[in-house]
């Protein structure tokens, strides 16, 4: 028997919902039924409901939520800088150096992370999690009346108590956050929706600060004016937070383990069950390890190096935040509303080359007195370290918000917030090796600007050690490459790509590259059945071999070959994934299109038999014969580079989906045709 809910429990479930409890095991159909998005039927949620990401602060599905996080992150910000602040100028606390201040109350707040993180995703999973975000802000309303009580009565043990119960907040909140966005938005609004988060969460860190410091100085109202501001803020948070929509639980069948150490062993082995997600979580883990190296250093940097005064300490983390959600914004654009998890290392690179150059602008600036903010930004030299600063936290924006995307939209429903958990988790020990690691190197006789270097190549060496583990990084990022560097590559129709279950793409074949642009244009990974001789191209033979395209020979050349080409095919199907087949069997010597080979039959015959019948995508790659990739009358490919020019425009037209017992060679070539002149 099951013991009976706890107080906590019926409050977040709510009224109880006929048929809601779980009776099939975990992954059946009838649970992958019950855990189908909210993006995937609510219309609001359409591919083509908004233009662009800022149209979601008009929509009640993104906006209130929105509203609250910022609340919150302004919150915590607004009283934790506020209580630095307020122990390291105004109060005389014996036990708590000013020197020591900053770390102790960064530690309280993250302590929760490493205790509750686990705890904290289970619930998310288990209830509704508009009813679990009302619950956590009343319960921050809670803990910003105990810490006004603090700064008014200037009592530290009892704000430093506050301290560790916003990290408890924010512990609570953060996997409701990111597991609420994939219920809410379609694939084609994950990026958009997460660079909004991310670009808000910063701006409102920098607000947070900037308030604290301002009002906390103010001569004997400070203290009092940040308690009553804290508690507005919350009810802020609360009072929004009541037109979030219904979220609905993804696991409500699910035993809430309250052993925080056992549920986060268990946490960490269930992300590392999806390698493609858990690479991706130590991934952002390492993001937050880079940017907790430079924010930590921003006040010594500001002083010792740059020999400015506070103001331009101030400026380095309003450099920083800037840049941040400028690179997030920026995902959604860059990636043409898709997940596109190329920009990974775009962004990796950017955070390196900036990194490395902020070492090189910064090591030999002549001494001065301490600089006001006008004097600081009047000297030339000054404009190239900015400049880095904000291209470093551009790129660490480029880099971040594809990979809680990919991971939102990977993880299981079921289990999604446990794995933003574990991600927690991962980025609090992080963090904390950050701190440790950069205070060894100091320690050690490195001055600030080689601590940075050395994070900037460290960057480099774990970027291409993960890019390595997960190929598909490498993958994406050369079809990003030739879509944005090569080509200008155009998509119509693209909506007609299912974004789960298993379907076979059917394309014309004109170039060496049209398996890259197909990849370019899919928010999934493709499996590619192609000619084996493809496979001894330099590079593109390597870059096939990595994307585990599958060879296929003609019956003749090699029988083995051709048959385990239909039985790989087959499989792929079996298991849900996207399989691309040119079904003219060759690229085209002339530009036109071929008949289609009766291949593609074989394929949906075998998928037939093992219970499959996937739709068919009928596509056509336009305005690409004749360029680098293709070949063209006179010659072969991959001759005479600039023959077009640069910057060729490329399209590729998706058709609507075609039932599998539909499929006919001519009628479905009939259609691509008909692609290739729309």
């Amino acid at each position: 028997m099951h013991p009976p809910p706890s107080r906590f429990e019926r409050y977040a479930a709510g009224p109880r919902i006929p048929g809601s409890r779980r009776t099939t095991p975990p992954g059946t159909e009838e649970e992958k039924d019950m855990t189908t998005t909210v993006a995937q039927t609510v219309p609001g949620a359409a591919a083509h409901a908004h233009p662009n990401q800022f149209a979601l602060l008009r929509q009640r599905r993104f906006a209130p939520f929105f509203w609250t996080q910022f609340a919150g992150a302004a919150n915590d910000n607004l009283f934790k800088f506020a209580f630095t602040v307020m122990v390291t100028y105004q109060l005389q606390v014996a036990w708590l150096p000013p020197a020591m201040a900053g770390l102790v109350i960064g530690a309280l707040f993250i302590l929760p992370f490493l205790l509750f993180s686990a705890t904290s995703g289970q619930l998310a999973d288990k209830f509704d999690k508009r009813r679990l975000i009302l619950f956590v802000k009343w319960l921050e309303v809670v803990f910003m009346v105990v810490a006004a009580i603090g700064f008014f009565s200037g009592h530290v043990p009892t704000l430093l108590a506050c301290t560790f119960l916003m990290g408890l907040h924010s512990t609570l909140f953060g996997p409701v956050k990111f597991a609420y966005l994939p219920q809410h938005l379609g694939e084609r609004e994950l990026t958009g929706g997460n660079g909004m988060v991310e670009m808000g969460t910063f701006v409102a860190i920098l607000l947070g600060n900037v308030a604290g410091g301002l009002i906390i100085a103010v001569p004997q109202v400070g203290a009092q004016w940040v308690g009553t501001g804290c508690i507005a803020l919350a009810l802020a948070g609360r009072l929004v937070s009541h037109w979030i929509p219904a979220s609905p639980a993804t696991d409500p069948g699910l035993k809430i383990n309250w052993n925080p150490f056992t549920e986060t062993w268990r946490n960490l082995k269930l992300a590392h069950g999806n390698t493609v997600v858990f690479r991706s979580l130590l991934g952002i883990s390492w993001m937050w390890f880079f940017g907790a190296v430079f924010l930590s250093q921003f006040p010594s940097f500001a002083k010792e190096v740059l020999h400015g005064n506070e103001q331009v300490a101030s400026l380095l983390l309003v450099v920083f935040s800037i840049g941040i959600g400028a690179g997030s914004l920026m995902c959604e654009r860059l990636s043409r509303r898709h997940v596109d998890i190329g920009l990974v290392p775009v962004g990796a690179i950017g955070m390196t080359v900036f990194a490395v150059d902020l070492y090189f602008a910064s090591r030999n600036l002549p001494a001065s007195a301490a600089l006001t903010l006008t004097q600081f930004a009047s000297a030339p030299a000054h404009w190239r370290v900015m400049a880095d600063l904000a291209l470093l936290s551009f790129f660490a924006g480029l880099y971040s918000v594809p990979m809680y995307a990919l991971i939102q939209l990977r993880a299981q429903p079921t289990h999604r917030a446990r794995i933003i958990a574990a991600n927690n988790i991962l980025n609090a020990l992080f963090m904390i090796a950050s701190s440790v690691i950069a205070g060894a190197l100091l320690k050690a006789g490195m001055s600030i600007p080689q601590v940075f270097l050395c994070v900037g190549i460290a960057n480099a060496v774990v970027a291409a050690y993960i890019f390595l583990l997960v190929p598909e990084y490498l993958l994406r990022f050369t079809a990003w490459l030739a879509t944005h560097v090569i080509y200008r590559f155009r998509v119509r129709g693209e909506e007609n790509i299912p974004v789960q279950g298993a379907a076979v793409l059917a394309c014309n074949h004109v170039s060496f590259v049209d398996a890259v642009l197909l990849m370019a244009a899919s928010p999934r990974p493709i499996y590619f059945v192609m000619d084996h001789r493809i496979f001894r191209v330099p590079v593109l033979g390597w870059l096939f071999r990595l994307a585990k395209a599958i060879p296929i020979a003609s019956q003749k050349d090699d029988p083995a070959v051709y048959e385990a080409a239909f039985e790989r095919a087959a499989q792929v199907l079996r298991e849900g994934d996207l399989l691309a087949i040119f079904p003219e069997g060759g690229i085209t010597r002339d530009g036109q299109l071929q008949p289609f080979k009766g291949g593609i039959m074989k394929v949906l015959e075998r998928a037939r038999a093992e219970g499959v019948e996937p739709p068919v995508i009928p596509m056509a790659l336009t305005n690409l014969w004749g360029s680098f990739f293709s070949r063209i009358e006179q010659g072969g490919a991959m001759v005479r580079p600039f023959r077009r020019g640069v910057f060729n425009v490329v399209g590729l037209n998706v058709g609507a989906p075609v039932p599998a017992g539909q499929v006919e060679p001519a009628a479905l070539q009939a259609r691509v045709a008909q692609l290739l002149g729309a």
